[in-house]
């Protein structure tokens, strides 16, 4: 799908996000690691030099940005940075707001950065959870949004229906959707009030993509889906995952959250790849009728999306 970033913007960009983790150390390893993820795989160019990109201040970098699509982007993008920061602290969060301030920008992953520094996990999972509540029907199933899963609330039926795609031909999206489930020994939506309906899309789009949900695996995903279709259910959804897997704040309903995935052996190849792929793809899986399309083969779905094919990845 198009890029929101036009090549223009790529190095003005680049030098933005460059400045936004300098909070007095020039950012750490881990920072730099991702910021080369986005400059290659997102903005698609491995030949531009990361380390020597000269600074901006907030003013310009106003100056050099004007587009409000592009200025949304880059507030993600500092949040993304800023939460790669372990700990992270006072001053990477203000740096962050005063690009943020000049550009004009707001909305979900600054008040939730503040409010981790400030107040604390239990406040910052507060605010992710009032932003993620408002997408749910854009994330959903899309043949499932009126299904109660309320905490006492199973759903059997829902279970026993897709543990059933496994009698479709081998190769399918159903049966490879149960092997996906039976492979990482997942809990299938309706069996437990903790595994809600919303999972069964959320897991479809692993399956189509191709990322294993492991920590690594997730914020691939995450990535992947942003670089496919910049939406702001997609940025909320990344979020998520980077507060379960890297800033560690997620820990409700069996999640426990980690820290500093990405500073593990081959997960920032796995984000830059995830970039890259998403931003091949032609149109956005993540909210198709799945469960409308679970006898044609895996293969065949991805070709009408334009997911490049690739081995198992997470």
């Amino acid at each position: 799908m198009p890029r929101t970033i036009g090549d223009d913007l790529v190095e003005p960009i680049a030098r933005i996000l460059r400045s936004s983790i300098d909070a007095g150390d020039g950012g750490t390893e881990e920072q730099h690691s991702v910021l080369r993820a986005i400059v290659t795989g997102l903005f698609g160019r491995p030949d531009l030099d990361v380390e020597a990109l000269a600074l901006l201040t907030p003013e310009e970098a106003a100056d050099a940005v004007t587009d409000h699509d592009a200025r949304r982007r880059v507030r993600e993008m500092m949040v993304l940075l800023e939460s790669c920061r372990h700990p992270l602290t006072e001053e990477q969060v203000s740096l962050v707001e005063r690009y943020a301030a000049a550009l004009g920008e707001s909305g979900p992953g600054l008040a939730i950065a503040r409010d981790l520094v400030s107040n604390g996990a239990e406040q910052a999972l507060a605010d992710y959870m009032r932003f993620s509540d408002d997408i749910m029907l854009e994330i959903a199933e899309p043949s499932l949004v009126a299904t109660d899963m309320g905490e006492d609330d199973p759903n059997p039926e829902l279970a026993d229906r897709l543990r059933a795609t496994h009698d479709l031909p081998e190769g399918t999206l159903g049966w490879e959707y149960v092997e996906f489930y039976r492979r990482n020994k997942l809990t299938y939506p309706g069996d437990d009030p903790h595994t809600p309906a919303v999972f069964v899309a959320h897991d479809m789009t692993h399956v189509i993509a191709g990322y294993e949900p492991t920590g690594a695996g997730e914020i691939a995903l995450g990535a992947f889906q942003l670089a496919m279709n910049d939406s702001d259910a997609h940025w909320i959804v990344f979020l998520g995952n980077l507060a379960i897997h890297e800033a560690g704040y997620f820990n409700a309903q069996g999640f426990e959250g980690k820290t500093a995935t990405l500073t593990r052996p081959g997960a920032i190849e796995l984000l830059t790849g995830a970039f890259e792929r998403g931003s091949q793809c032609t149109d956005d899986f993540s909210a198709a009728d799945h469960l409308g399309m679970m006898d044609v083969q895996l293969s065949e779905i991805r070709a009408r999306y334009g997911v490049p094919e690739t081995e198992p990845l997470g």
